[in-house]
């Protein structure tokens, strides 16, 4: 007779991999596979490091600038989206490129020039530092753009026209934050102009109401993520938000505090959107050993979304 405990393991879905990094992802193998090791990317692909380390097992080299490139050799640039001198600096050199930038930030991307063209001010709602947030505001010329990133920021602001502004925000923030923000720049500033479909993106909307509908039932919910995966971290904050106060992020099984999930009987388990589903696996398979585990899973939705890859690698 077995001395474990029950444990109802309940998987929030969608979970795990989006479009965006699938087709980052996939840029880097079939660049492997077309130029052969090694192929350089510039900054993470995604804010994985599974799946960094993955792909460097297959010769994938990961630099901070392209100044590490060597001449003759592919780059390829995040799925976090680059500043337009990134990709300058890679044609003055004659580097092929490829540009593994989700296309929903390349939307907000043109969005934001478009703001400008107009001549307006434009306001980012994000985080400072993210490499999404600095590859946004390095679309258009300095004091372009501001950052927005808490509703004290909001309420603070103080612009030369308050009748010529636009907004465009991060795609991978809280939704329930976001939408705070913009009612106060919308309350202090009427005239704004709102982007016509909301620049945070399907999963990272998705992932957010998912996480949502098992936090009423679980007792303590694991997020599979990396400390600086933006839509991750967000992921946490909204579960402790709907009650479940023992929410925390681990970017593997062997990072779980098991003393936190002491008396629990139900687990909520989710993935950000750069986390592979097989740490979820060996997540629910480090349970079984611990617990009598039962599986379920809480569907919002079902995911179809794909994204085309860049020109050199199409086949």
């Amino acid at each position: 007779m077995s001395d474990k405990t029950d444990l109802r393991i309940i998987l929030a879905n969608p979970r795990g991999f989006c479009a965006g990094v699938d087709r980052a992802i996939e840029i880097v193998e079939k660049a492997l596979v077309k130029y052969g090791a090694p192929v350089y990317v510039r900054h993470e692909i995604v804010h994985n490091k599974f799946v960094v380390d993955r792909l460097r097992d297959m010769g994938a080299v990961f630099v901070d600038e392209l100044d590490s490139v060597p001449d003759g050799l592919p780059v390829i640039f995040s799925a976090h989206g680059v500043p337009k001198s990134v990709p300058e600096a890679a044609e003055s050199r004659q580097l092929e490129y490829l540009d593994a930038t989700c296309p929903l930030v390349s939307k907000v991307h043109r969005g934001a020039e478009r703001h400008h063209a107009d001549g307006k001010h434009i306001l980012l709602i994000g985080h400072a530092g993210h490499p999404e947030v600095i590859g946004t505001m390095g679309q258009l010329p300095p004091g372009s753009m501001t950052l927005i990133e808490t509703e004290e920021d909001a309420e603070n602001l103080q612009v030369e026209n308050p009748e010529n502004l636009a907004f465009v925000t991060q795609t991978t923030l809280s939704l329930d934050d976001t939408a705070k923000i913009i009612s106060i720049l919308q309350r202090r500033f009427p005239a704004i102009d709102v982007p016509k479909k909301e620049d945070i993106c399907y999963a990272t909307t998705n992932r957010q109401h998912a996480v949502k509908l098992i936090a009423t039932d679980a007792d303590a919910i694991l997020v599979l993520g990396a400390p600086n995966s933006s839509n991750s971290n967000r992921l946490v904050e909204v579960a402790k938000r709907e009650g479940c106060d023992r929410s925390v992020l681990v970017e593997r099984a062997k990072d779980i505090d098991w003393s936190k999930l002491d008396g629990i009987s139900t687990l909520g388990i989710t993935a950000g959107a750069s986390a592979p589903e097989i740490l979820v696996e060996e997540v629910i398979d480090a349970c079984r050993e611990r617990y009598n585990v039962t599986v379920e899973t809480l569907t919002l939705t079902n995911e179809n979304v794909t994204f085309k890859l860049p020109r050199q690698l199409a086949s």
